[in-house]
């Protein structure tokens, strides 16, 4: 019997862990979520993320049981979870799949020592993106800085393909094993107020059929106009590990095959270009995890920020009198999502016109959004103050009235 132990990946198809946890042990498999104890406040996450997650898991219970299994949920710190659970089941070995921030990082490390101690075989996958960020590197073994050179190098690096679509079948974990609840918002102590998009799987797998059923082809056309609604809308599936980056990669280069017209293949590939954006920034955090407390660029460390007061605070509000920014910002309250274009606009404004920390703006997202990934949203703060890796120039600002003429001039 193995233990898969759920984080990131809330999802059945294409689950490398699950997948080997399933091949190695005959599908006598006891599935695990265990929930965060932390309650009302949190530096990098807030209710609309948690209302994904809850979600998610909620999503992930159900195609459980579809097959033959069931989700056991636990609440507390991982590690001594998990060792209960190693002792209830009489499980040989816990897989899961690898963390690519330093918290999970290190959570890992102690659950291998855990695990030694027990005498129990531990295994952890890289399932998050295409490829491990330890696969991308330069000719001299470094990590990149720039993204253009590392964007080659990922595209000539063999992507591993999706596992096959069969159904899984499991056996049940056994009947004396106790599972709490499913995680609500209350047990964090948060309400939300936020619209967010339909959370797990099944949902998932319908805005990707949707989005590369057409929206993709014009995807370079459109995907800069805040008010098109052309995007993938994808990102936090991603986050949530509803749907596989593999998948995707697959998806795209399928539909770059089928394509006839050149425009078509070029939004394609502007979109899978997109998806390797998102892998840079979490090849950045792996292998710069200082990132998340300071500049990347060293010369741009102790900048003289100014103090917040009430223009991070209306700021916040969106009610800075600069319609675009403020539109993005009622945006994200309502929503639990900004559209990209807007996300550079109102972080550029923060950072290079009210000359505020870019730590404010990062963590104040984090908290609001419900695709926040902490390693996208730092890389683009950092992108947009100018401190980060492959960075727009100290000098450079998208004014909210050039950048309003240019992709919303009718303020839609």
């Amino acid at each position: 019997m193995i233990i898969h132990w759920f984080r990131r990946d809330l999802r059945l198809r294409d689950n490398t862990a699950l997948a080997a946890a399933v091949r190695d042990s005959g599908g006598h498999v006891v599935p695990v979520f265990i929930q965060s104890e932390w309650k009302r406040a949190h530096r990098w996450t807030g209710a609309p993320r948690q209302e994904a997650l809850c979600g998610a898991v909620s999503a992930l219970t159900a195609a459980l049981v579809k097959a033959g299994s069931r989700l056991i949920v636990r609440r507390g710190e991982a590690l001594a979870e998990l060792e209960r659970l190693l002792a209830e089941s009489g499980a040989e070995a816990l897989y899961y799949n690898r963390d690519p921030d330093p918290f999970g990082r290190a959570m890992e490390v102690r659950v291998a020592v855990m695990a030694r101690r027990l005498g129990v075989r531990v295994a952890g996958f890289h399932d998050v993106a295409v490829h491990d960020p330890e696969s991308v590197l330069t000719a001299t073994g470094s990590p990149f800085r720039v993204f253009t050179p590392y964007a080659k190098a990922w595209l000539r690096t063999p992507a591993p393909e999706p596992l096959p679509a069969a159904p899984i079948r499991l056996h049940p974990p056994p009947p004396e094993m106790k599972s709490l609840p499913l995680p609500t918002l209350a047990d964090w102590g948060l309400t939300s107020t936020a619209a967010i998009l339909e959370p797990g799987e099944p949902a998932a797998r319908r805005r990707m059929e949707a989005f590369f059923s057409g929206p993709i082809r014009e995807y370079a056309a459109l995907r800069d106009l805040p008010a098109a609604g052309q995007t993938s809308r994808l990102s936090m599936d991603l986050r949530w590990g509803t749907l596989s980056p593999r998948e995707l990669t697959q998806r795209c280069r399928q539909v770059v095959r089928e394509c006839r017209a050149a425009a078509h293949r070029q939004s394609v590939l502007a979109y899978l270009n997109e998806l390797i954006w998102r892998e840079f920034y979490l090849a950045v955090l792996w292998h710069w995890p200082a990132v998340l407390e300071h500049e990347f660029q060293p010369k741009y460390q102790g900048l003289p920020w100014r103090p917040p007061g009430e223009a991070f605070r209306r700021w916040c509000e969106g009610t800075t009198g600069f319609p675009i920014v403020d539109a993005g910002m009622r945006q994200l309250a309502a929503t639990g999502f900004m559209h990209n274009r807007v996300r550079m606009i109102v972080a550029m404004f923060l950072t290079k016109d009210l000359h505020l920390d870019w730590r404010l703006g990062e963590q104040f997202f984090m908290r609001q959004l419900a695709d926040g990934e902490i390693a996208s949203n730092n890389g683009g703060w950092q992108w947009s103050a100018g401190t980060g890796a492959d960075a727009a120039p100290y000098f450079r600002i998208q004014n909210p009235w050039t950048q309003t003429r240019r992709y919303d001039p009718d303020g839609e």
